[in-house]
């Protein structure tokens, strides 16, 4: 055993020694990982105790914390708010899941079945150039569409004879909105993902099944989806994990704290900064993160114990 251990040990280093620029480059992202994950771990704890600003480290919060249990997460569940903004936050991401992968996928599949080189390099760019826009500027691309006296849709309704819409005050369509934004932002990136699964696939399969007479319809139900089937229930797993995590950058910033349109947009993120700067208890805001983490991880577990089950290529683990 003691062998085992040297031997793994030795590998290990032997490894980066042979590869020191690729670790080189992936050090800043475990740095990243470890001081604003791995090393916030221990302050979890603030999740069931009053949190006093004056108990800076973590030994002070283990030694001199007042301790209340469960009375922080009682806050949460109690609240008039939390089913809404679970549902909702459970509810967007879903749909975000759902529509994203699909369209990532048709997307990929899309750019393989090009032939004209020039046309998929100019259609990649413009794929991706939303994934490089702030949430902030899709904001005001937003307002400019959707602005009730100058916004283009409502100048088009009038033109055609119909009635301006506040769409700024009507809750019900925004979900739809932040389906379709989340799309034109996000989708491009991740077809690409989903494209190099695709140009991994063996050319000789496409061959073989060009001699047999299968049309490219054929090829990409028979070969093509089967494939990259492992890379889309993995993202989906991925994905599933952060079900309750909503993309604050994007709500906060498309619909900010417009009150009105919290019936279908408010989520637990946006709740949490709320509360924080509302009532700015540290503790409660903790808790409530905690509560999404739980979430994740039996979504992530959960999800992988089906997958495991019932398509084993596609599980993480």
């Amino acid at each position: 055993m003691k062998r085992n251990n040297t031997v793994k040990k030795e590998s290990f280093f032997r490894d980066v020694a042979k590869n020191k620029f690729s670790y080189l480059i992936a050090l800043p992202a475990i740095i990243y990982v470890f001081l604003f994950n791995y090393m916030a771990y221990p302050y979890m704890l603030i999740a069931f105790q009053r949190y006093d600003y004056r108990n800076n480290s973590i030994l002070d919060i283990i030694f001199k914390g007042k301790w209340v249990g469960f009375k922080n997460f009682s806050f949460f569940f109690s609240s008039q708010n939390a089913f809404r903004v679970t549902w909702n936050t459970i509810y967007l991401n879903v749909l975000f899941i759902i529509t994203g992968t699909v369209m990532a996928v048709l997307l990929a599949i899309l750019l393989n079945e090009l032939r004209c080189k020039w046309f998929i390099k100019v259609t990649q760019s413009v794929m991706l150039f939303p994934s490089y826009i702030s949430w902030i500027m899709v904001s005001y691309i937003l307002i400019s569409l959707f602005s009730t006296q100058y916004g283009i849709v409502n100048t088009a309704l009038r033109s055609m004879g119909m009635k301006a819409v506040n769409w700024y005050t009507d809750p019900n369509v925004w979900p739809g909105i932040l389906v379709v934004m989340k799309i034109w932002k996000g989708a491009g990136m991740s077809a690409i993902i989903f494209l190099a699964s695709i140009t991994g696939i063996d050319s000789s399969l496409y061959e073989a099944a060009a001699i047999d007479g299968a049309g490219r319809f054929q090829m990409m139900k028979r070969i093509t989806l089967p494939l990259i089937m492992p890379t889309i229930v993995i993202m989906t797993l991925l994905s599933l994990g952060k079900i309750m995590y909503g993309d604050f950058g994007m709500i906060y910033a498309l619909v900010g704290d417009n009150g009105t349109l919290y019936k279908t947009t408010d989520i637990i993120d946006t709740y949490i900064f709320r509360s924080m700067r509302q009532i700015g208890d540290m503790s409660q805001s903790t808790a409530i993160g905690l509560f999404q983490s739980g979430i994740g991880f039996i979504m992530v577990y959960g999800s992988n114990w089906l997958a495991r089950k019932f398509y084993p290529d596609g599980a993480l683990y």
